[in-house]
């Protein structure tokens, strides 16, 4: 029997709270300082500290962790993400049940080797339910971490398969990562994407001859490719144009840029984060090329980018499970909170780390699970709990999770018009 949560009347309960809270500061006040803001040059986290931030309940509370680039290029994903799920904390504690939280991040500067280091450092402080890691590379190495220890794991946004492992490569058929059974993810799954994508720009005819510029060294890049490509074959869109760059090769796209439009292509899909992908926008701007552009949920965050001209955005496509600009009154209410807090509007990662936590609440409320209880009896718990509830958040109605940690939601296509997002739908 699958059991349907909404979690309206929390986000109602918790509003008043949450409103006095935000005339105080920033909300990030508590013991352990605040998260680094990359355009505001604020400090980051003292990861000495027993909390990253927000507030801490005053009786047993489970602690919850999650590691992501809270500074460095990658910022704006972590910071979105651990934001997120700090107003889902705050308006869960604030409602003063038996559920209550902890809630602590550790940078990770979207580095695998310092993702493990902080993993390891979440641990010791006693974390019992791991947020994962933002960005798919350092989650690929926290997830293994989590799988041997036995915690459970809910990723707001590290969409790599390999993050959840039992998933087979679209274009060989091979399993490389075997099932991490304790790994569960809010976000779309890359083949997901990439599969999405293809099928978008296909039924709505958006490109007749395509070029795909991709990261070959990051799995996230690769994985939607990879799903990507599999997909157009089936649906025989005609990619006339395929190339690459790497982490030591992001700065100068011209040869990439130039293939493409020798061949003729008139769009180009760019799976990868927001900022290569300004880069490809600022130089086909300069040669006077205009093709149109299709992007994944790695660019959402590119119109927050500094020094960035933002009208070179105008016209993007891209795909996401958010929209800011909604006006249903969940997501009014936390947009106007993060705006409060934070000085900006949340991006898709933190709309998914909030679902993160109030999926887990739901859980926990549900088994009448107590913060005394071991991290691993607690991963038992949700992991049998996570697949047997259907939920409604901000990124998605009715969404549930099978044995294979991924979710069921629906992607909505985003178009940018005028600074903003506009449903394609």
């Amino acid at each position: 029997m699958m059991k349907k949560f909404r979690f309206l009347s929390l986000v109602m309960a918790g509003a008043l709270c949450l409103t006095l809270a935000a005339c105080g500061g920033s909300g990030d006040s508590g013991a352990g300082g605040t998260a680094a803001n990359p355009d505001s040059g604020a400090a980051a986290p003292d990861s000495s500290a027993p909390g990253n931030g927000g507030s801490t309940p005053s009786g047993a509370a489970f602690k919850i962790g999650g590691t992501g680039p809270l500074t460095g290029g990658a910022a704006i994903y972590g910071n979105n993400a651990y934001h997120g799920a700090q107003i889902a904390v705050d308006e869960i504690n604030a409602l003063g049940g038996d559920i209550q939280f902890e809630l602590r991040y550790e940078d990770d500067v979207h580095d695998a080797e310092k993702a493990g280091n902080a993993y390891n450092t979440l641990k010791d402080w006693g974390m019992q339910i791991f947020l994962g890691s933002v960005t798919s590379t350092p989650c690929v190495a926290t997830s293994a971490e989590s799988n041997s220890d036995h915690i459970f794991l809910l990723t707001p946004s590290a969409s790599s398969t390999d993050v959840l492992g039992g998933v087979a490569n679209p274009l060989t058929g091979t399993v490389d990562v075997p099932r991490k059974d304790n790994a569960f993810q809010m976000c779309f799954m890359d083949p997901n994407q990439g599969d999405a994508s293809a099928q978008y720009i296909a039924q709505n005819g958006l490109g007749q001859k395509i070029a795909i510029i991709y990261k070959n060294d990051d799995v996230y890049s690769t994985g939607i490719y990879n799903s990507f490509m599999a997909k157009a074959a089936e649906l025989n869109l005609e990619v006339v144009s395929t190339t690459t760059f790497t982490e030591d090769s992001q700065n100068d796209f011209s040869v990439q840029i130039g293939d493409a439009k020798d061949k003729g292509a008139d769009l180009l899909f760019l799976p990868m984060y927001y900022t290569p992908a300004s880069l490809i926008l600022s130089q086909c701007s300069a040669i006077g090329y205009t093709p149109k552009f299709f992007g994944v949920d790695g660019m959402d965050g590119i119109l927050t980018l500094e020094g960035f001209d933002t009208t070179l955005a105008e016209g993007v496509m891209l795909l996401t499970p958010f929209n800011a600009d909604a006006e249903d009154e969940r997501t009014v209410n936390f947009v106007t909170t993060y705006q409060e807090r934070y000085g900006e509007i949340p991006n898709q990662f933190a709309a998914d780390a909030y679902d993160c936590v109030y999926a887990i609440y739901e859980v926990l409320k549900s088994a009448n699970a107590t913060p005394d209880m071991s991290a691993s009896d607690l991963c038992d718990l949700l992991m049998n709990g996570i697949t047997g509830i259907t939920f409604d958040g901000l990124t998605g109605e009715g969404m549930t999770w099978d044995a294979s940690g991924a979710v069921s939601k629906s992607p909505k296509g985003m178009v940018i018009e005028n600074g903003g997002y506009v449903g394609m739908d």
